[in-house]
């Protein structure tokens, strides 16, 4: 079942609700701009991949609602809605990347209104089964780096509701278990939206995959132990050095991993990649409403005392020292990142480091 599914007919885009998982399989239909704006910012739709394919269907459905016969009136129209876009989620790349995308569909001259919107919602359509593909792909890699036997510590969610169906390094773990190879996941909670007890886990049950809960606090514990074979997740962002933004506490992940000589593997898509940032300090870090620390309950009460106030970043940065593989759909990088990524996606790393 994919994460967002496009009604041609009516112009709906369908998305699983990620916030009612896992007592219930709900779904939303977004018929307007606006919907699909709340869909990403509420985090009824989440993870970089899913997120972007999301906005492009949002772009499509802007163009479907504008009344305009003016090609350079629906241009100015859809400039909007990539704006309002643009400030759901600031962290994610891939928010960024698929407006891009969209907007470059606009630049071909000669084209009426309607055939601009057709364009639109064909490349929306094509980012969707691209995101498919390249998710296999990305998990031939990272199933590689699997061996038979392997305990891996998985942090936030990164499968198939991350994206459009697959999977970054949930994916990845999938594959290998396909492979018959006997993979067992120490799944972190997440906090404080908890999408690993929530998403991860409901995921992995679906598939058969041994995994058991564990809090995020407690990861360092297993890993010293000697539990622990490899630590996966997926990002954000990435940024032209390695350095990775994810889910707020994947930072703490990678210095107990590093310290207790466990690798570190990163499974991306190339789209949140970003070349144009030389290091990590330059990823904007997204805060979110302090009430989703405070609302936390235990036994139905709350856990934090009445009047207290919280902090709440969603994201925070791993440096690249920690981290000993980046996996994208174009081939596993390995340390120098900043010469390896980019000659693994095609660019010339000395290009890359006099831009930065």
């Amino acid at each position: 079942m994919r994460t967002l599914t496009w009604d041609p007919k009516q112009k709906v885009l369908r998305l699983i609700d990620q916030r009612a998982l896992p007592a219930h399989l709900e779904f939303v239909e977004c018929h307007h701009l606006a919907e699909v704006a709340d869909a990403i910012r509420l985090m009824i739709v989440r993870g970089a991949p899913a997120i972007g394919v999301t906005a492009a269907f949002g772009m499509a459905i802007a163009g479907w609602n504008s009344s305009t016969d003016s090609p350079d009136a629906l241009r100015s129209h859809l400039q909007i809605a990539a704006d309002t876009l643009r400030k759901t989620r600031p962290t994610a790349v891939n928010l960024q990347w698929a407006l891009t995308r969209m907007l470059a569909v606009l630049e071909a001259p000669g084209l009426t209104a309607d055939k601009l919107r057709h364009r639109l919602e064909a490349e929306a359509v094509r980012m969707a089964e691209e995101d498919v593909a390249i998710n296999h792909q990305m998990a031939e890699y990272g199933a590689s780096l699997i061996e038979d036997g392997d305990t891996i510590i998985h942090h936030c969610n990164t499968g198939a509701l991350a994206v459009v169906d697959w999977g970054t390094a949930l994916g990845a773990i999938r594959l290998a278990f396909e492979q018959r190879k006997r993979v067992h996941v120490l799944v972190d909670e997440t906090r404080p939206r908890l999408q690993g007890a929530r998403l991860t886990a409901w995921e992995l049950s679906q598939y058969g995959i041994p995994f058991e809960i564990i809090t995020d606090g407690a990861a360092g514990y297993f890993l010293q132990r000697g539990d622990v074979q490899k630590v996966m997740f997926g990002a954000d962002r990435v940024a032209a050095n390695g350095d990775v933004a994810n889910k707020i506490g994947t930072y703490m992940l990678a210095l107990a991993a590093h310290t207790n000589g466990v690798p570190v593997v990163c499974v991306a898509p190339s789209s949140s990649v970003d070349l144009s940032l030389p290091d990590g300090s330059h990823i904007p870090i997204e805060e979110r409403d302090p009430d989703e620390v405070l609302n936390l309950q235990y036994s139905g009460e709350s856990v934090a005392p009445a009047g207290a106030k919280a902090r709440n970043p969603a994201f925070d940065i791993t440096p690249h020292g920690l981290v000993d593989a980046i996996v994208t759909e174009r081939g596993i990088s390995r340390q120098p990142f900043k010469h390896t990524l980019p000659q693994v996606l095609g660019k010339d790393p000395n290009s890359i480091s006099r831009a930065g």
